[in-house]
């Protein structure tokens, strides 16, 4: 199955867009991040670390739904990321995927920035 079809074949539920700041990585998922598209942002959150990114920020603006496998691709390049000496840092995210942090206790174990820009300063 080819990856890309999943997550923006017909439905369009995820779009995942990467961009590099030296070694920061930032992560713009929009749409739905769940069962069927996790890998849309495993995948590029993976070849970022793969590639010297040791700070990753993702950015949950457009992040409109997140369910349990979400959140775990989220913890395990958390995981990654501090065996590696870096950090995962969450930004602006919405009040339904800010739920599912608060309600599993998740938001604990990340940095949380209201807003890209205070994720990008810090």
């Amino acid at each position: 199955m080819d990856r890309e079809a999943v997550g923006t074949a017909g439905l369009g539920r995820l779009h995942v867009e990467v961009a590099r700041h030296g070694h920061t990585a930032v992560f713009t998922p929009a749409g739905e991040l769940d069962h069927h598209t996790a890998d849309l942002l495993s995948e590029p959150l993976g070849a970022a670390m793969d590639t010297g990114a040791t700070r990753l920020v993702v950015d949950c603006s457009q992040l409109e739904f997140c369910d349990s496998t979400g959140l775990n691709v989220l913890l395990g390049a958390r995981l990654r990321a501090e065996s590696q000496g870096g950090s995962v840092h969450l930004a602006a995210m919405r009040p339904t995927v800010a739920r599912v942090l608060e309600i599993t206790g998740a938001e604990a174990v990340f940095t949380v920035h209201d807003t890209l820009d205070q994720a990008l300063r810090e």
